[in-house]
């Protein structure tokens, strides 16, 4: 399982005190995924012009896909005092921390490669490419694992939720944290 499945996962547990952006791509949308839930799949027209109106926190090319973080969504969730749960890449994360230094970033991470290519092909949809292509970008980012404030390995789902919500409560309740809209 992974970074999509630990959200669905959180989401599951209905905390309140969880806000989940969606995020916005121009890839396919999968047999399992849902409009509006997983993704907001949008045409390149489309994802290009809500580019030119400053709608992304952040956005970029990922595996031959344009991804982005829609700002409104962000936004709504921290002016309800909740704490939102990015979906991004390592990129993402860097830009999104250089705006917003107290922004805190986990590193969900694979517990080998091995595995991480097991459950890339095991969950269809990617090609033989797309899935190399996936793998060779995550060696990249395991290099980068280091830039995060956490960093999670996602060996068994049960205690990866429990560490990822650990980090949230500590977070959330840390002395002279305050709520930051972005």
């Amino acid at each position: 399982m992974g970074k999509d499945s630990i959200l669905a996962e959180l989401r599951h547990l209905d905390r309140p005190e969880y806000g989940f952006p969606v995020n916005a791509t121009t890839r396919e949308r999968r047999l399992s995924e849902q409009e509006g839930v997983d993704y907001f799949f949008v045409t390149l027209d489309e994802f290009e012009h809500q580019v030119e109106r400053g709608d992304f926190l952040e956005h970029a090319m990922v595996y031959g896909q344009h991804k982005g973080v829609l700002k409104e969504q962000v936004r709504s969730i921290l002016t309800s005092s909740r704490s939102a749960l990015l979906r991004t890449d390592v990129q993402g994360a860097r830009y999104i921390k250089s705006i917003v230094p107290e922004a805190v970033t986990i590193f969900i991470c694979p517990p080998s490669l091995d595995e991480l290519e097991h459950r890339m092909t095991s969950r269809g949809g990617d090609s033989k490419e797309q899935v190399s292509l996936r793998l060779k970008h995550a060696r990249e980012e395991l290099d980068a694992s280091g830039d995060f404030d956490y960093v999670v390995i996602n060996d068994d789902l049960d205690h990866c939720l429990e560490e990822i919500q650990a980090i949230i409560e500590f977070e959330a309740s840390r002395e002279g944290r305050t709520p930051t809209i972005v």
